[in-house]
């Protein structure tokens, strides 16, 4: 019994290493913005799978552009783990703290950006490990980083899991299994192609560990990550309004009837000058007087 798990782990990991290493064509050099002079509306953190090239990887890649064209108008920038990412497995803690280090960078230096934290195969258990809340079980505290602070969660829009390394796998390469942190559950898609011997707990296939584009579960993903993201923005939107200038104030108060001021009283009397008495009213209203008869001649004495 103990030989033929240990002959299914050897063959599994041998696997997980000759399957990605097979060349594949990238779509295109990340962009990385930990460092941007000025923050985008979404980052991607993303972790590539066992082998491949540093960068994205091409599942990563193909998540991104997908994503992007699901969220035209927003910015999204992108981070590219940086890790070893060969079959020395416990290396994987490389990323976990670089994946860490940069979800917390960019919570300091750009807090209203959303992030989707990301990942293919041995890369998706570093993004689950990445959510944890706490220290997996048999691992000792100081040999990996301490969990995200809580309110960290409130950052993260979205957490994108392609191929995520199966219970069984981790048992049968000696590392203890993946669990989602319960902040970032909810928010959290888990993609495993069918009969992927990586991911699926009874898989026996490893050509379809490297089909999750041509499987649409690339697109599903970015799906699920840009209505997430959209969810969130419009959160952000409702809890901080645009600044439209200062709130109006109270009506103001009528304004009183205007109050005429007398003219100043003219000069008195000058000291030069005798005093008069009032000043001239109306005249007086007079009776008139009948007219007199006119005095009647005197008699004209005759001639003598």
């Amino acid at each position: 019994m103990c030989q033929h798990v240990c002959v299914e782990a050897r063959h599994m990991v041998l696997l997980i290493g000759t399957a990605t290493a097979v060349p594949t064509i990238l779509f295109g050099a990340p962009t990385l913005s930990a460092q941007a002079a000025d923050c985008p509306d979404a980052e991607v953190i993303f972790a590539r799978g066992t082998t491949e090239a540093p960068g994205l990887g091409p599942t990563g890649e193909a998540f991104v552009n997908s994503l992007r064209s699901r969220v035209s108008g927003k910015t999204v920038g992108v981070y590219a783990v940086d890790y070893p990412a060969t079959m020395d497995f416990p290396t994987a803690v490389d990323g976990i703290s670089d994946a860490r280090a940069h979800v917390l960078a960019t919570a300091s230096n750009c807090p209203r950006t959303k992030m989707v934290i990301g990942g293919f195969s041995q890369g998706a258990a570093i993004a689950g490990f990445v959510t944890a809340s706490v220290v997996p079980d048999g691992v000792h505290a100081t040999d990996v980083p301490t969990p995200l602070p809580p309110d960290i969660s409130d950052h993260v829009a979205a957490v994108a899991l392609f191929g995520k390394p199966s219970t069984r796998f981790m048992k049968a390469i000696s590392e203890p299994p993946i669990a989602i942190g319960p902040l970032y559950s909810a928010k959290t898609i888990d993609l495993c192609v069918d009969n992927d011997l990586v991911c699926a707990s009874d898989g026996r296939s490893f050509s379809a560990h490297n089909q999750y584009e041509e499987a649409g579960m690339v697109d599903k993903g970015a799906t699920f990550v840009a209505n997430q993201l959209q969810s969130s923005w419009a959160a952000d939107a409702i809890a901080n309004p645009p600044a439209t200038g200062p709130a109006p104030g109270p009506a103001p108060a009528p304004a009183a009837p205007a109050t005429l001021t007398p003219l100043p009283a003219g000069p008195g009397p000058s000291q030069h000058l005798p005093a008069t008495g009032a000043a001239p009213g109306p005249a007086p209203a007079t009776t008139p007087t009948p007219a007199q008869p006119a005095p009647r001649p005197a008699p004209v004495e005759p001639l003598t």
